[in-house]
């Protein structure tokens, strides 16, 4: 097995954030939305759509579809992760992954109204690829990086994202806002050719990784077991491991609360000032723009922060800040205020994110081969959390016919993490075992 902390491994690891953050970042949060927003609002209907023979309203269905996704990433991750842990063949289903997600935002460049089944089916298979490749790719961490250095190294993936997808979406940018500059009379066209441009970068892209990363280490040398049942096995093997340790435990039930917040207010920001504030379609891709600049400086800064007071009272931190995110966004009236806001998101968003996994690999065990076990059930508490903040969200809008008290909704979901998360700090304080204090 290669030695931990290889600069070149990192790099190459880090490469896949670069690959796969196009997918985030111009369909999850800035041109699919508009564009989605855009051609399913029309005069005759307003912003209802009929989908298999049913009336939504057009933002709460983009939620319920990704919700649907995410619920299909929950049923199924636990499975294959026990099985690519018993086989040692987690690099497989990284690839296989990539290659449905890649190919789904392809398929996107045919989306208009009237395929809006196809439109929502690819936009389905996408999420689901790029999520379940993430589980893989996260559980690379802690073996490709030291307890001390899975921080930095895991602000380094977020980075390299950022600012993989800030490079793509300026392209697309230039032909989204300047159609007439290479001839194009197509509306539609410019953003349906983002979509496929997002495919083939992340599928270009991800072979830097796939060439350099390690293949995986079977945690069952014997393997005389049938795959289906051996997965099986190892995936109560670790469930039992979780449920026995207390920190790991605490931390998880913290992290599916707060997530539920933040996964939800970085999918529907994007509509949320398309809808609520009018924004154009310039000024959002301004917006995530910003985000994703400043999320490269708070990805760095919360790694920093957490080598000197620890990644639990940093965490703590940051989820306030989140609290507040929520309540000004129900009270924003302006663009100005919303540029304000947004710049506030990004800080804690790279923040959070890359120290929500450099936590929790902290306090996985630290002699076994693979984790991806490990990191399905951090994952699938990551989904289930979108899963429950998107059908929240979208209920809440549906019954009240206003998006801000759905964010406002959102800061019961961050209450409930902040008190868990003292409780996680309190019990850190009861217990001094390792590597619970590196974290």
């Amino acid at each position: 097995m290669e030695s931990k902390d290889n600069p070149q491994t990192i790099r190459a690891w880090a490469m896949f954030d670069w690959a796969n953050s196009a997918y985030n970042l111009v369909i999850t949060s800035t041109i699919f939305p508009a564009y989605y927003t855009a051609i399913t609002t029309t005069k005759g209907n307003g912003d209802r759509v009929m989908f298999l023979g049913h009336q939504f309203v057009n933002t709460a269905l983009s939620n319920y579809v990704l919700a649907v996704a995410y619920f299909i990433v929950v049923l199924m991750l636990p499975i294959l992760t026990a099985i690519a842990d018993y086989k040692g063949n987690k690099k497989s289903y990284m690839q296989l992954f990539t290659w449905l997600g890649g190919l789904a935002c392809c398929g996107l460049y045919f989306f208009k109204l009237d395929t809006l089944e196809l439109g929502m089916l690819c936009f389905a298979l996408a999420a689901i690829g790029y999520c379940s490749g993430a589980v893989f790719y996260n559980s690379y961490l802690p073996q490709i990086a030291t307890l001390d250095k899975q921080d930095s190294v895991s602000a380094k993936g977020f980075t390299y994202g950022y600012v993989g997808s800030v490079l793509l979406q300026i392209i697309c940018f230039v032909f989204v806002m300047k159609p007439l500059w290479f001839g194009i009379t197509d509306a539609s066209f410019p953003p349906r050719l983002s979509f496929l441009l997002v495919g083939i970068w992340w599928l270009g892209f991800a072979q830097i990784p796939f060439f350099k990363l390690p293949k995986g280490q079977p945690n069952n040398r014997t393997q005389h077991q049938n795959v289906i049942s051996g997965g099986f096995k190892e995936l109560a093997r670790v469930w039992k491991n979780i449920k026995s340790n207390p920190i790991l435990k605490k931390y998880l039930s913290a992290f599916f609360f707060y997530s539920m917040g933040v996964q939800t207010v970085m999918l529907v920001a994007t509509g949320f000032a398309a809808k609520e504030l009018k924004m154009p379609t310039e000024s959002l891709i301004a917006i995530i723009l910003i985000i994703q600049l400043v999320a490269i400086a708070g990805a760095a800064l919360m790694s920093k922060l957490s080598a000197v007071y620890g990644n639990v009272k940093v965490l703590i931190g940051v989820v306030m800040i989140w609290v507040f995110v929520c309540v000004a966004a129900y009270f924003t009236q302006t663009s100005t205020q919303f540029y304000l806001l947004a710049v506030v998101v990004g800080l804690v968003m790279g923040g959070i994110q890359s120290l929500s996994r450099s936590t929790y690999s902290k306090f996985l065990p630290q002699n076994i081969p693979d984790t991806a076990s490990y990191f399905s059930f951090y994952d699938v508490t990551e989904k289930l959390a979108i899963v429950i903040g998107l059908f929240t969200f979208g209920f809440v809008e549906s019954l009240t016919n206003s998006m801000r008290n759905s964010a406002l909704v959102l800061t019961i979901f961050f209450i409930a993490g902040l008190l868990l998360l003292f409780m996680l700090l309190n019990t850190q304080k009861q217990q001094a075992l390792e590597p619970v204090s590196a974290a």
